[in-house]
């Protein structure tokens, strides 16, 4: 298959435009042409050609991968689901998380981390801090280390326990309240009848 035509892409730098003579159009980085010597009137095999659109298709797979981590950190599971999502195959995501790995763009134990101290800082508990780990693909082995990223959960109750109840006396109603509050943020029943015994409340049983 013979290139009819090149020309650098005038949307963007550092893009060429290989115009094969069937009609096809290829999009190719500086990397291909070097890589492949490619020139107008070059002459490609069908095992040169299939090369070529391979190497391309994983530099644009590899720009996407850039340009959505740019938008937010991501697990590698995050990440390949995403390029799965634009048609990757399993093993093209793999490969470009991979890479992305060994630049140390892609990170599973320190995004755990973050993650834990950006939701710990939302007033979450060890519940919701497990909960979106989960959520978000990180493997087990990286959930320990992370969670000792939180504040101490009898801090951040305590906290809240003041602001919603004023630092005064609070009727049941609203102790029931200021504990549903707490569980639906994450933490355990144990943790939060802690709290309020600190605060010098007690939830009457039912």
């Amino acid at each position: 298959m013979k290139i009819s035509k090149l020309e650098p892409s005038k949307r963007k730098k550092g893009r060429f435009l290989i115009h094969l003579e069937s009609g096809d159009i290829l999009r190719v980085g500086e990397n291909e042409m070097a890589d492949f010597a490619l020139y107008t009137g070059l002459e490609l095999s069908e095992a040169q050609l299939a090369a070529l659109r391979a190497a391309s298709r994983e530099r644009a797979l590899r720009e996407k991968a850039l340009n959505a981590l740019t938008d937010r950190p991501m697990s590698r599971k995050e990440l390949t689901d995403r390029l799965k999502s634009w048609e990757a195959g399993q093993e093209e995501a793999e490969g470009v998380a991979d890479w992305l790995e060994s630049l140390g763009l892609l990170n599973d134990e320190e995004y755990a981390k973050s993650l834990v101290r950006h939701y710990a800082a939302k007033g979450y508990g060890p519940y919701k801090l497990r909960d979106e780990l989960y959520r978000r693909g990180i493997p087990k082995p990286y959930w320990e280390d992370a969670l000792q990223e939180a504040e101490d959960p009898a801090e951040i109750i305590d906290a809240l326990l003041r602001r919603r109840l004023g630092g005064g006396a609070a009727d049941q109603k609203a102790l029931k309240r200021a504990s549903d509050a707490l569980a639906r943020r994450g933490y355990s029943w144990g943790d939060i009848h802690a709290g309020l015994r600190r605060y010098g409340a007690e939830i009457e049983e039912e």
